[in-house]
């Protein structure tokens, strides 16, 4: 009977032994299925997280590229033509505009005024030069009361050296007015073209010392210094 028992107690032993290894050796499987598992998950998912960030990328970069304003010359060319100062509106260099409108102002004004003092003066002169004593309008030019008996003939000289300076002044503004409105026809052509152009600040010099060796007839001398090197 008793051996009955010791026989029954170590089956019993031996049956809970083969469930806990059994039990131990299927949460083992079942943890190393899962582990596998994330690492076949983990890399789909890095590479979609690596697409999404090229997407984002070459969004910022089209972004970047409609942001950027590009002139085309030909339009900023037939602005300037049409509008003085519409090309460097277009071109967005506002800063240009004082510039030439302060330029077209001033060559206006001399323009007028040169052309004003030119009317005068070649009035009085008419006036000097003829025989009639009722047109007197060179008094005018003089200080009040002044009088030219005598003088007549050099103040007639006078009168017609004031009416060609003024006139060559009245040209010379009209001129200076047209120069002023070719350069800012140029500026704006150019411009444009050059709004593409690299323009970053890569200029760079370098200072190092130099050896400069001189060959004569009977030996070779050599001289120290220093060498500069430009970098454009």
């Amino acid at each position: 009977m008793e051996r009955g028992m010791k026989k029954a107690r170590n089956i019993l032993r031996i049956c809970v032994c083969l469930v806990l290894f059994a039990g131990f050796a299927l949460k083992s499987a079942a943890q190393s299925d899962i582990s596998s598992a994330d690492s076949l998950a983990l890399p789909a998912d890095s590479s979609l997280y690596a697409i999404r960030l090229d997407s984002v990328a070459i969004q910022n970069v089209q972004k970047a590229a409609q942001k950027q304003f590009i002139p085309d010359p030909k339009r900023a060319l037939w602005l300037a033509i049409v509008c003085p100062g519409a090309g460097q509106i277009y071109n967005r260099k506002y800063w240009k505009l004082p510039i030439f409108y302060g330029g077209f102002v001033g060559c206006t004004y001399a323009l007028i005024w040169n052309q004003m003092m030119y009317k005068d003066y070649a009035h009085a002169y008419q006036d000097i030069s003829d025989d009639d004593p009722t047109t007197n309008s060179f008094m005018d030019m003089l200080p009040p009361h002044y009088d030219i008996t005598g003088r007549e003939s050099h103040y007639k000289t006078l009168f017609k050296n004031r009416k060609d300076r003024y006139r060559r002044y009245r040209d010379l503004s009209a001129f200076a007015f047209v120069a002023v409105y070719a350069l800012s026809v140029v500026d704006a052509y150019v411009d444009a073209h050059l709004s593409v152009f690299d323009i970053t600040p890569d200029l760079s010099m370098s200072v190092q010392p130099a050896v400069i060796s001189r060959k004569e007839v009977a030996r070779t001398s050599a001289s120290y210094g220093f060498g500069v090197g430009l970098n454009f």
